[in-house]
C-alpha cells in the first residue's frame, strides 16, 4: 500500500516514527552500554590509567561501551560505593580492601553490607609501587631516613595504611610525626617546605611525584631485603632515571591491583569488557609503559570469583584460571 492511501494521521505516525529510528541509529542510542568507572584522585597514574582504558575500550568496542571515569579518594570508598551502586559499575582496588569488605573487618567494621559478596572480578591493571618521598638530595636512601621527619601519608586511602603498617614494622612509629591532610596535597607541600616527605602508593612513573621530582630535589627511600620480607609484599625495583634526579634503582614493594565489578553487570558486559581490555593491551602499551606490567598471571590475585562473563573469555582463550576464582 503506497503512503499516499494512508489515513493522514497514520502518514504522520510512519515519519515521525522513522525520525526516531534515524536519530537513534545517527546517535547510537541502542547501541551504547553506559559503564561508570571508579579510579583515583585527579593527578595520579590511576586516575590517568583510567582515561587510557575509557579510550582504548571505546575504540575497541566502536564505541559502543562508554567509560564514564569518576575520581575517588581511593579503594576502600572505591569498594564501600558497591553497597549503594546500581548498573554497571567498575571498580579498582587491591585484593585485601576485598578480603577487609567481605569479612567486616578495618574500614568496613561498622559498615558492612550483603552487596560486598556481590562483587566479581575482572582483569588486573598496573601494580601499586610504594614510594617514600623525602625532600633534599640525601645518602643514605633509607626507610630510616624518615626519622624525626614530618611525613604526609594521607588519610583514607590504602597507601596510608600501607605506610604506617611498614613505620610499625620497621620500629619507625614512634619517630615520625604525620601531617594531617589529604594525599593530593603532599607533593605541593612538600614543594612549599611545610612537609619533609610523603608517601604515596601508585604505579611508576606516578604524576604527582614527576610533578616534584621536576621542581625539588627529592630522594626515594629504599628498603633492605629484610623490610621487604617482612611486609610480606612482592619487591619492585624502580630502575634509576625514572624521576628526574633520582640516578640510581629504589627498591621497594608493590602491590597486585585488580578491576572489579558486581553480579548486577550481564554476562555479556562483562565478556565484551574483558575481551576489549586483553585485545587493547598492546594498545595500552604504546600509551603508557606502565601496562606492560599486566599479566594474566597476576589475575591469581584476585579476592573474589570471576564474574562468569569475564570467565568465559578466559576459557575462551585458553589462560588458566585456579578452580577458587570460577
Amino acid at each position: 500500500m503506497k503512503d499516499s492511501a494512508l489515513h493522514p494521521d497514520r502518514r504522520k505516525l510512519n515519519r515521525f516514527a522513522a525520525l526516531l529510528v534515524a536519530t537513534a541509529l545517527s546517535s547510537g542510542a541502542y547501541a551504547q552500554t553506559l559503564i561508570t568507572f571508579k579510579s583515583s584522585s585527579v593527578g595520579t597514574a590511576y586516575y590517568q590509567m583510567g582515561i587510557e582504558l575509557s579510550e582504548v575500550i571505546s575504540a575497541a568496542t566502536e564505541e559502543d561501551f562508554v567509560l564514564s571515569l569518576e575520581e575517588s579518594r581511593g579503594s576502600v570508598e572505591n569498594v564501600m560505593e558497591v553497597a549503594a551502586r546500581q548498573g554497571n559499575y567498575v571498580l579498582t582496588t587491591p585484593p585485601g580492601v576485598i578480603e577487609q569488605a567481605l569479612a567486616g573487618e578495618g574500614p568496613f567494621a561498622q559498615q558492612q553490607s550483603p552487596r560486598f559478596d556481590d562483587i566479581r572480578g575482572l582483569f588486573p591493571i598496573p601494580p601499586m609501587t610504594m614510594h617514600f618521598v623525602l625532600a633534599g638530595d640525601h645518602a643514605p636512601t633509607a626507610i630510616e631516613s624518615l626519622a624525626g621527619k614530618y611525613v604526609l601519608v594521607g588519610s583514607g586511602t590504602f597507601s596510608a595504611r600501607e605506610a604506617q603498617r611498614y613505620f610499625e614494622l620497621f620500629g619507625l612509629t614512634g619517630d615520625i610525626r604525620l601531617a594531617d591532610a589529604a594525599l593530593d596535597n603532599g607533593p605541593q607541600a612538600l614543594m612549599d617546605g611545610k612537609i619533609d616527605a610523603f608517601v604515596t602508593a601508585s604505579t611508576f612513573p606516578t604524576p604527582n611525584v614527576t610533578e616534584v621530582a621536576t621542581s625539588v630535589p627529592i630522594t626515594l627511600l629504599s628498603l633492605t631485603e629484610e623490610q621487604i620480607a617482612q611486609t610480606g609484599e612482592l619487591a619492585q625495583v624502580i630502575p634509576g632515571g625514572t624521576y628526574p634526579g633520582v640516578d640510581e634503582d629504589v627498591h621497594t614493594t608493590s602491590l597486585p591491583v585488580l578491576a572489579y565489578t558486581t553480579t548486577q553487570m550481564d554476562d555479556d558486559t562483562a565478556y565484551r569488557l574483558t575481551r576489549a581490555f586483553w585485545e587493547s593491551r598492546e594498545a595500552l602499551i604504546q600509551r603508557a609503559v606502565w601496562w606492560g606490567a599486566v599479566t594474566p598471571d597476576q589475575l591469581q590475585g584476585l579476592a573474589a570469583p570471576l564474574h562468569p562473563g569475564a570467565l568465559r573469555y578466559y576459557d575462551e582463550a585458553g589462560i588458566e584460571i585456579d578452580d577458587t576464582l570460577r
